[in-house]
């Protein structure tokens, strides 16, 4: 029994022993992770955590660096300057980081501009796109939407280099897409995008809490949401307000409940009212605008050659959400104001003769509306307008129906929006990462307020420099596009007042530099296509800075 006992005793020593071992593992940020792209010509830091007093090795381009861990678990371990290259292997302790390349490395942040993926550039690029995206030496990462109002984090989950491919390109950002490749053909070097960047975010956002100091309205605002329990709350009263808000609408669209639903391929709609999608008069009831859901309907006429063909819907943009039927058949919805509506017709839907389009429309607290000068068309073949191929224009006569209003939706809280969140768990994480710089395109979300961007700008950038410990790391500010119709004399006037601010940050500040960008805007989207002119302005420029 004894000799039993001492034997138990004897494997939970060895079991110890091993989850010992095990929990000395070193353990690496995501940044630093196979694939990765480490800056050329400058100490790079490679960093990461494990026991407190644990000696961690690492071997890199045949050459040895030891340190060992603090009382709090940290290492760090600096590298000299290293030359473009790869790919390489860097053994850490007992992990072993495959592909890795030395070039350039750059952050990317701002808002939506600087997210848009390559996928919503194709009906400009998409030639370009299908036969120009295999660049293996570029490296891209998208951070996730966090926040965090406590503390500044240490880690991004979930994140991975990318390699541009055509598997993976239409997810790059299409600034990205063409700043990369137009800079790779200037220098033959690789290069790294580290992209942080959230649709519609303000500047204040991504600044420090010690770099706001100076604002202290937004510190304030910041202190608002540094209760989980209040965010929590918030987050539920919010969710519940909307789903009652879309369960009245539901149960108050005559359009869902009539014996016949008005999307079906046979109903009667000879009562509705005849409009054009242009027309303003359906969105108000004469002075105030009505919100809710608003249908439509058109009959069109398709030949026997292109019926059973596989189609592209275009509706171009629409304020704020719709859903569409083609012949009774769902075939898309879109949630929002910004993206194209570009929806499938699958093969066999479409008939000889008479066709039916039924567009669902949702408005949720603007004015609802079709964006002009968009396209609106079916298109056979491949999909392309600027083929040239067999279409079916939509634009014209419609029929119109009131589904059910409603008043404004309840407001949801962008609690990423507010004071210093992203800077804590978007940027912070990425400070130990060595840069050669930052490009930042965002505004959009500022002009109201345009009268303290630059006090704001200057601070982010003072910030970012003071945290990467580089005061003098290059910015590169794009100017924003124009935007808005011309008959929106003010609107249009705050959106330049809005440029000379930018330039009057780059003017002002050392090693900042603004790219001009103010000629490439549609003024009907806020997200021009042209983002090539665009990326190859910021490579000329970083180019020109980087040869001098």
């Amino acid at each position: 029994m004894n000799k039993y006992w001492f034997y138990k005793v004897g494997l939970v020593v060895v079991f110890l022993c091993f989850a010992l071992l095990g929990e000395a593992k070193v353990k690496l940020p995501t940044l630093v992770s196979d694939g990765m792209v480490l800056q050329r010509g400058e100490p790079v830091n490679i960093w990461g955590t494990a026991d407190p007093d644990e000696t961690v090795s690492i071997t890199f381009q045949k050459k040895k660096y030891k340190t060992v861990a603090d009382a709090q678990g940290n290492w760090k371990v600096i590298l000299p300057a290293l030359k473009a290259g790869g790919p390489y292997t860097m053994i850490i302790n007992d992990i072993e980081l495959k592909d890795i390349l030395v070039g350039d490395v750059w952050v990317c942040s701002g808002q939506s501009n600087m997210e848009l993926p390559v996928s919503r550039v194709t009906d400009r690029f998409r030639d370009e796109i299908s036969a120009d995206s295999d660049y293996p030496i570029v490296r891209y990462i998208k951070t996730p939407l966090l926040y965090n109002f406590h503390a500044p984090q240490t880690d991004i989950p979930g994140i991975f280099w990318k390699a541009m491919t055509p598997e993976n390109v239409m997810s790059f950002s299409a600034l990205v897409y063409f700043f990369t490749k137009d800079y790779f053909q200037k220098t033959k070097v690789p290069v790294g995008i580290i992209n942080s960047s959230v649709g519609g975010s303000p500047v204040e956002a991504w600044i420090s809490e010690e770099g706001l100091k100076p604002f202290p309205y937004y510190l304030n605002e910041k202190r608002i949401y540094e209760s989980d329990d209040l965010v929590e709350s918030m987050k539920k009263e919010e969710s519940k307000k909307s789903r009652a808000w879309n369960v009245a609408l539901y149960q108050g669209d005559k359009g869902m409940h009539e014996t016949i639903p008005w999307y079906a391929a046979g109903y009667d709609d000879s009562d509705w009212t005849p409009t054009d999608l242009f027309a303003s008069g359906w969105a108000t009831n004469g002075l105030n605008t009505i919100n809710g859901s608003h249908w439509f309907r058109k009959d069109f006429q398709v030949s026997g050659q292109q019926a059973g063909e596989k189609a592209t819907l275009r509706l171009g943009c629409i304020v704020d959400a719709d859903s569409v039927y083609v012949n009774g058949t769902f075939v898309g919805t879109v949630s929002y104001q910004y993206p194209p509506r570009i929806y499938t017709i699958p093969a066999g839907l479409l008939k000889v003769g008479k066709n039916t389009i039924t567009i669902r429309l949702f408005s949720y607290g603007g004015f609802p509306h079709f964006v002009k000068e968009k396209p609106y068309k079916i298109l056979f073949g491949k999909g392309q307008p600027e083929k040239g191929e067999s279409e079916i224009s939509l634009e014209g006569d419609w029929k119109y129906r009131l589904g059910a209003p409603m008043p404004a939706a309840p407001g949801q809280t962008a609690f990423h929006y507010k004071p210093v969140g992203l800077y804590n768990a978007m940027i912070a994480p990425l400070l130990n990462y060595t840069v050669s710089g930052v490009i930042w395109y965002q505004g959009e979300s500022n002009v109201s307020r345009r009268n303290e961007y630059k006090d704001l700008l200057t601070a982010m950038i003072a910030d970012w420099r003071q945290h990467w410990n580089r005061p003098d790391m290059p910015f590169y500010v794009i100017e924003l596009a124009d935007f808005l119709s011309p008959e929106d004399k003010g609107g249009r006037a705050a959106w330049a007042e809005f440029r000379k601010v930018q330039a009057e940050v780059a003017n002002t500040n050392k090693n900042v530099t603004l790219i001009k960008n103010g000629d490439l805007g549609e003024w009907n989207d806020i997200h021009p296509l042209d983002k090539k002119t665009l990326g190859q302005r910021v490579s000329q420029a970083v180019f020109q800075q980087r040869v001098k």
